[in-house]
C-alpha cells in the first residue's frame, strides 16, 4: 500500500515541481495551495502518512497550521516536514518547537527531499510499531522490582522499549524516548557509526544495511547493550550501557537548529521531550541513566 502525502504550498509552480520530484516513487499525493485548504483536507481525510508543509504562506501560515495539527489528537502523530526559505536559527527553532522534526531549505535537490521523506516515514512507522507493542505489554512491569537485560540488534529494541515503558507514568511518550536511547547505544555506541556517517547512510537509504553489516563483523559479534531496571519507593531507574568509546552527549540534549536539515540527530532530544526529562550521562557518554516517578502499582 502506497503512502499518502499531503503537500502544502501556496505557489502552484512549486506544487508542480514537487509532483515531478515524486513521480515514479510510488507515493499518493494530495495538493493544497493554502493552510486553510490543507486544514479542510485533513478534517476530511485523517489517513495522511506525512505532511510536506510550506512555512511562509498568506493567511494561515505553515507554523500556525503545524500548531493546529499537533494540538489535534487525530493528526498529532503524523510526521511533518517543513519546507522554507526562512532558515535563520530562531525561525528554525520556532518550527521545531511547533512540532516539525524535519526541515528542508528552499531551493533543495530532489534527492535531498526524497531522503528526508524516507526518514520521516520510517520514523512514523517505528512509532506506530512501538505503540502497538506498548499495548501488548500493558501492566507487565507492575510487580517487577529489578531486572537486567542485554540486547544487540535493532529488532530487539522495540520489544524491550515497550516492556520498560510500562513502568513510566507516561508510557506512550516514554516508549519513544527509550527506543531512541537504545538505538543510540547500538549504532553509535557498539557499532561506532558517527553522526556524519548516519546522515550519509540515511540520505542514501543504506542505514539498516550498514547496521547489519557491522553487527556481523568479528569485532562486534559479542557486543551487547546492558540495561538495568530498578524500582524503589516512588522512583524508577533505567540504566543503559553500551560498549563503545562514548561521545559528546551534551551537544544532543536539545534540538539544534543547525541539525534540523539532517535526517538524523533527534534521538536524545526526543527522549528528553518525552517523560525521560531526567537523563544523566555518565563518564564518556556510553552510560545513560533515566530516573523518573514510578507508575503506581
Amino acid at each position: 500500500m502506497s503512502h499518502h502525502l499531503l503537500i502544502v504550498d501556496d505557489e502552484p509552480l512549486n506544487l508542480e515541481i514537487l509532483s515531478e520530484y515524486f513521480d515514479g516513487q510510488g507515493y499518493r499525493l494530495t495538493m493544497a495551495e493554502s493552510g486553510e485548504e490543507a486544514w479542510r483536507l485533513l478534517q476530511q481525510n485523517d489517513a495522511f502518512d506525512l505532511i510536506l508543509l510550506d512555512r511562509m504562506m498568506p493567511g494561515m501560515d505553515g507554523v500556525e497550521l503545524l500548531r493546529q495539527i499537533k494540538a489535534t489528537p487525530a493528526f498529532k502523530k503524523v510526521p511533518v516536514i517543513m519546507q522554507t526559505a526562512a532558515s535563520a536559527p530562531e525561525q528554525v527553532r520556532e518550527g521545531l518547537l511547533a512540532g516539525a522534526l524535519y526541515y528542508l531549505t528552499k531551493p533543495y535537490e530532489r534527492d535531498s527531499l526524497l531522503a528526508i521523506v524516507r526518514a520521516a516515514l520510517s520514523d512514523g512507522e517505528t512509532r506506530q510499531d512501538l505503540q502497538q507493542r506498548l499495548r501488548e505489554h500493558a501492566n507487565a512491569l507492575r510487580l517487577m522490582a529489578s531486572a537486567r537485560f542485554t540486547l544487540s540488534t535493532l529488532d530487539e529494541v522495540g520489544c524491550l522499549a515497550a516492556f520498560l515503558a510500562q513502568a513510566c507514568p507516561q508510557p506512550e511518550a516514554a516508549v519513544l524516548g527509550l527506543s531512541e536511547l537504545l538505538v543510540n547505544a547500538i549504532e553509535h555506541g557498539n557499532l561506532g557509526i558517527s553522526y556524519a556517517e548516519k546522515s550519509r547512510l540515511k540520505r542514501s537509504d543504506q542505514w539498516q544495511e550498514e547496521i547489519l553489516r557491522r553487527l556481523a563483523l568479528p569485532e562486534n559479534r559479542d557486543k551487547v547493550v546492558e540495561v538495568e531496571f530498578s524500582r524503589r519507593d516512588d522512583l524508577v531507574r533505567i540504566c543503559i550501557r553500551d560498549q563503545g568509546e562514548g561521545f559528546d552527549w551534551s551537544r544532543y540534549l536539545d534540538f539544534d537548529p543547525a541539525r534540523a536539515f539532517d535526517p538524523n540527530g533527534r534521538g536524545i532530544a526526543m527522549a528528553r521531550l518525552g517523560s525521560l526529562n531526567n537523563l544523566e550521562f555518565v563518564g564518556n557518554g556510553n552510560t545513560v541513566i533515566a530516573t523518573l516517578s514510578a507508575l503506581a502499582s
